[in-house]
């Protein structure tokens, strides 16, 4: 893990990022449909989860902007941006109907991902534990999938306050909708770092980034 300091008197939201962590803390979300019918098709015909044919896609995307990987020192008050951040997922155990954080770091290679994703898999799927180790791991970002269900809107609050600046990602089962397969995304962000531009983006680049990632794999 490594990361750089960013420098305040430079920071393109210096503004926004004061009236937001001190003035008006709050965060900010946004729940939308993606549309994944060409992705379930390429997962099925090779035979891949879907489920990590898109965290690989997600990490991939939240990785091609610095605004997404923000972090912040309490020690130091200081605004820091890491080179990579990785997904924290979760494995439903149906018995316990409990979950188990897994911790995968992020490759940009689809293949390394892939393969290293179904070890951590395997891995927790053996566990009960639920145990999150932020000291160890303060440069991943929650990806959780709620797979029982397709939802129009979800929200996730953290306290007023509390500068947690990486995404928190959701998404739902995908339904048949006019002949597409429409799946619902959320992205929780902190408002002293992202706006409702920062949020759409992040799936105008799903978008795109499915398109990049199935022209790669044809």
């Amino acid at each position: 893990m490594n990361y750089k300091i960013i420098d305040m008197d430079k920071y393109y939201r210096r503004g926004v990022f004061h009236h937001f962590s001190e003035d008006c803390k709050c965060s900010v979300s946004i729940s939308s449909r993606l549309d994944v019918t060409e992705l379930v098709v390429y997962s099925k015909q090779k035979g891949t989860k879907f489920y990590i044919d898109f965290l690989y896609i997600l990490a991939k995307v939240l990785n091609s902007r610095e605004d997404y990987r923000l972090g912040y020192l309490y020690e130091t008050g200081q605004v820091i941006v890491y080179d990579k951040i990785n997904p924290t997922q979760y494995i439903f155990h149906e018995d316990t109907e409990t979950c188990t954080p897994v911790y995968t770091e992020y490759f940009p290679e689809y293949q390394n991902f892939y393969e290293r994703c179904m070890a951590d898999i395997v891995q927790a799927k053996e566990s009960r534990e639920y145990s999150l180790d932020m000291a160890n791991h303060p440069n991943y970002f929650d990806a959780s999938y709620i797979s029982w269900l397709f939802y129009d809107s979800l929200n996730l609050e953290l306290p007023d306050g509390y500068l947690y600046f990486l995404p928190i990602v959701n998404w739902g089962r995908y339904r048949e909708e006019n002949g597409r397969l429409m799946m619902p995304v959320s992205v929780r962000l902190n408002h002293a770092t992202a706006d409702g531009y920062l949020l759409a983006k992040v799936f105008l680049l799903l978008e795109k980034e499915i398109e990049a990632f199935l022209r790669q794999c044809d």
